[in-house]
């Protein structure tokens, strides 16, 4: 009896600290840095929740990210908008700055629940004469999808801009419209790198999210982003970067994930998920390189790592430097799905050169120096006028990674990134054709006439035929298997398998898939493997686009100018 007794009374005490500690936690703030992150899984609800609880509601045009086309007569106003943006503009004044946008999460991210204790957040959005109703679209959805517990600040960086639009109406507006929105203001300009350095010095709040003046967050994007951080503080999140058109401000989604690598010219490039990744979709997941400005880190971690290098100009490079010097000195990076964000990337960049000349190639040159040990060898085995641009003075780079005990590159190549080389090797294979593609039914070539992205190319006459024509007729089969002119970054890009589909021009990403091209020997065709179709043309209208394959259609059949057939054969 009295054995019985005592285990009853040791149930009901342990009952009793189990409701205490319950209680506890739901109501005491805990130190963030002393959660230990091993015991997290197993806090269950008391330390979860959902944050998000607003409901919003179409009004105007633009709704649900839908595009907007501006109205009959309307088209002869937007030009010279466009020209200061690289955008449409005026599209942007004629859409509400709350808009809805479409919830285009995976559907697990509508159910998870978040830590119901989360650090405080400054924002930090740099710009330099941004467009005014774009630049307040771009606060108003930080303002209208963020929980307001845990914004500590929104910090706007003024790049030394001339618009007037941008001095004393911002400030009417920021006071009118929220206590939390601070405006500096650069005296000279700074460039992107040093205007978010600038933000960053100001801003007190326990992490940092850095934001694009042109940009809409989307649903529940805040805490799903921030959480990693709250477990690990040497844990960087990036959200996933969704595309906003630059013509009709439509949104959509880049793709359902990456993760971030890079080639050795310093282009950003993307390596595929991981088999362990794509069983969990709404899960982060590790990235070795981060898309660019957007992305949260712990505020000491930032300074810990010397925030960015202040010896990179304005803009370009900058996300290796943070990149590689996150894991090369005791941190990780991660992509975020549920975290979803709105980029307008621009048709053309409208700001000139500050004079600085090839700045870019110079902040890459600083990056490789510091932090990529005997592999800057292959870019400067890409780009050797690299090695003769002054990079200026390294020595407090160099000392920060001694003092921070860094890893060498290769261990970054060989843990973090460690398909980069099969997807990407030092030392490419040959490629497969290059020179000019000429049609066999007619004596006209393939000219994408330097277009940009997301448009479309025909035929024109051949400029080896006629030397006095100007056109962009140079095209390389590459060993990545996909089709782009030589000399740029950009790629055929076929989306879908209808009759007549569009080919347009796109980024090169080297995920194959849209952009995975084959060459065949005997039929001359150019077979675009995913959708089993082949390059097509019609010879009146000097246009091209994809058709179902037939080897008696002469339109379908096309030379290259120089064949590999070796590497072709052994495709």
């Amino acid at each position: 009896m009295a054995r019985r007794y005592r285990t009853k009374v040791l149930k009901f005490i342990l009952t009793i600290c189990v409701f205490c500690g319950v209680f506890f936690l739901k109501t005491v703030r805990t130190p963030i840095e002393l959660v230990n992150p091993s015991i997290l899984p197993q806090i269950k609800d008391p330390l979860k929740k959902s944050w998000y609880d607003v409901k919003e509601i179409p009004h105007g045009p633009g709704e649900q990210g839908l595009p907007f086309y501006l109205p009959s007569g309307f088209e002869k106003f937007k030009h010279e908008l466009y020209k200061e943006n690289g955008f449409n503009a005026l599209v942007s004044d004629f859409i509400s700055l709350n808009r809805t946008l479409p919830d285009i999460r995976h559907p697990s991210c509508k159910t998870k629940l978040y830590l119901s204790i989360l650090p405080k957040v400054s924002l930090v959005i740099p710009f330099h004469n941004e467009h005014w109703s774009t630049l307040l679209r771009t606060v108003t959805s930080v303002l209208n999808r963020s929980p307001v517990q845990i914004i500590q600040e929104i910090i706007l960086v003024d790049d030394f801009s001339t618009k007037a639009q941008l001095k004393a109406p911002l400030d009417s507006f920021v006071k009118k419209h929220s206590s939390i929105i601070h405006v500096i203001r650069a005296k000279k300009r700074e460039g992107l790198i040093r205007a978010r350095l600038l933000g960053a010095k100001k801003a007190v709040g326990d992490i940092l999210v850095f934001l694009d003046s042109h940009t809409e967050v989307n649903i529940d994007w805040l805490p799903p982003l921030i959480e990693p951080i709250a477990i690990n503080r040497k844990t960087v999140a990036c959200p996933f970067i969704d595309v906003i058109d630059y013509e009709t401000l439509a949104y959509r989604a880049q793709d359902e994930g990456a993760r971030g690598s890079f080639d050795w010219e310093l282009y950003y490039k993307r390596l595929p998920l991981l088999p362990e990744d794509l069983k969990h979709p709404a899960d982060p997941f590790k990235s070795p390189v981060m898309a660019g400005g957007l992305f949260a880190i712990d505020r000491m971690f930032f300074w810990n790592l010397g925030g960015y290098d202040k010896g990179l100009d304005v803009w370009g490079g900058e996300q290796y430097e943070l990149s590689f010097k996150i894991w090369q000195c005791g941190g990780q990076m991660f992509d975020v799905p549920c975290s979803r964000v709105g980029h307008i990337y621009r048709k053309f960049a409208p700001f000139p050169n500050p004079g600085l000349g090839d700045f870019v190639g110079r902040n890459y040159k600083r990056v490789a120096e510091v932090w990529m040990d005997e592999y800057k060898e292959y870019l400067y085995l890409r780009r050797p006028h690299y090695r003769k641009i002054d990079a200026g003075n390294l020595t407090d780079q160099k000392s920060l990674r001694k003092t921070l005990q860094c890893k060498p590159f290769r261990w970054f190549i060989e843990k973090v990134a460690y398909d980069q080389p099969k997807k990407y090797p030092p030392i490419e294979p040959p490629d497969y054709a290059k020179g000019e593609i000429r049609s066999v039914a007619v004596d006209l070539c393939i000219d994408t006439k330097f277009r940009k992205q997301n448009e479309r190319f025909g035929l024109d006459a051949c400029i080896k035929d006629n030397p006095n024509i100007r056109g962009e007729q140079q095209f390389v089969l590459s060993w990545h298997k996909d089709i782009r002119p030589i000399k740029r970054n950009i790629c055929f890009d076929v989306s879908c398998s209808k009759k007549q589909a569009p080919i347009v021009l796109w980024n090169c990403h080297g995920m194959q898939g849209n952009q995975l091209w084959k060459y065949d020997l005997e039929t001359q065709h150019l077979i675009h493997l995913l959708t089993n179709t082949c390059l097509d043309c019609d010879v009146q209208k000097k246009q091209v686009f994809m058709n179902s394959c037939d080897s008696t259609k002469r339109t379908q059949s096309w030379r290259f100018e120089i064949i590999n057939s070796t590497a072709i054969f052994n495709w």
